[in-house]
């Protein structure tokens, strides 16, 4: 049978979370280790962890950090009271705005400090309700890599954008989880996963699990993709979503959107692969969703070499927004919603 291995993306035991340093890879596999809320937040907003799904998860282990002394990481004297945890959700909330699975887990776990009689009993409850966010998380994997399968049997050949796979859940991912199926069931398959400008999440994270994992995958510039998807060479587009809006608008990374026009263009499939939990049906439309703005450095001085004179201005939004209609299918960890508008995500999320 095909390897099928992906990273563990983050781990929680002894009132620490591990988290891997995704901001280090391909060169080197290393952990950072929180201990304080004030840690969780740094990585969250660093990218330390990223990924809508492995964010939720970590600010969900990180609300039950508040019980250690927040200075040194060490543990308090008596239980933090429910104050502290409230804090640490507010805190936490600031990290980053655009992937809903963070407030989501907040809200779930504020949802278990308002029922909670007993400070005593806060931590083990808090404990308790993130790791069952955690194995949730894992359930949808499986569960979205099937339902996505079915779409993609026929499929050789994929292109991707960004890293919706492992590192960015607690599994196999969404966008990836897919593909991880059909290698785990032997049917070839192969990945082309754009670097993902300007932070290159495709060539640094994707191509990396992928080829732990031992999937065939090819590594593209984005401006490549339309010239790819013009050589008829793609079978179809699967992505993730960081936010997906009542009428099915979805935000993913900066550069999806383009994506799925040339895709629209050239009539590939284009799917999108995110859990219920991704859904704002707060939101009318992508209009709404707030959008991430990042330090200029991001671009004009990548990994500390500057290719953009200071003089000039610097536009680094972190998302775009891809509108439904340009959405061949959204895939969930219940199943497949084609052609998505509100009336379909409503009955499916019902």
């Amino acid at each position: 049978m095909p390897a099928t291995t992906t990273p563990e993306t983050l781990c929680f035991s002894s009132g620490t979370l591990v988290l891997i340093d995704q901001t280090r890879l391909p060169g080197e596999l290393l952990t950072v280790e929180c201990r304080t809320i004030e840690q969780t937040h740094d990585a969250i907003r660093r990218l330390v962890v990223r990924g809508a799904p492995a964010i939720g998860i970590a600010a969900a282990y990180g609300v039950c950090l508040a019980n250690n002394d927040n200075s040194s990481g060490a543990k308090a004297s008596g239980p933090a009271d429910r104050n502290a945890y409230l804090h640490a959700i507010e805190y936490l909330a600031t990290s980053r705005p655009t992937a809903v699975n963070l407030f989501w887990a907040l809200d779930r776990m504020k949802a278990v400090v308002e029922r909670t009689a007993s400070d005593q009993e806060l931590l083990p409850a808090l404990v308790a309700e993130a790791t069952a966010i955690h194995d949730e998380d894992r359930e949808m994997c499986k569960s979205i890599g099937r339902h996505g399968a079915a779409l993609l049997t026929d499929c050789r050949r994929v292109l991707t954008h960004c890293n919706a796979g492992g590192l960015a859940t607690s599994m196999w991912g969404t966008a990836l989880a897919p593909i991880y199926h059909l290698h785990q069931s032997g049917q070839p398959i192969e990945v082309y996963a754009d670097e993902t400008r300007p932070l290159l999440q495709g060539a640094r994270l994707t191509a990396w699990e992928l080829s732990q994992a031992g999937v065939p995958v090819t590594v593209l510039t984005d401006s490549m993709a339309g010239s790819l998807l013009q050589s008829g060479k793609i079978d179809a587009v699967i992505v993730g979503a960081d936010r997906i809006a009542a009428n099915g608008d979805a935000a993913n990374k900066i550069g999806t959107y383009s994506l799925a026009v040339l895709a629209k263009y050239h009539s590939v499939p284009f799917y999108v692969a995110a859990p219920s939990s991704t859904f704002d049906l707060s939101l009318d439309s992508g209009d709404a969703i707030p959008i991430e703005q990042r330090h200029r450095d991001e671009v004009a001085n990548p990994y500390g070499t500057c290719i953009v004179p200071i003089e000039a201005d610097v536009m680094n939004p972190a998302f775009d927004v891809t509108p439904a209609a340009l959405i061949t299918a959204i895939i969930t960890e219940r199943g497949v919603v084609e052609r998505p508008d509100r009336d379909k995500l409503a009955q499916h999320l019902a």
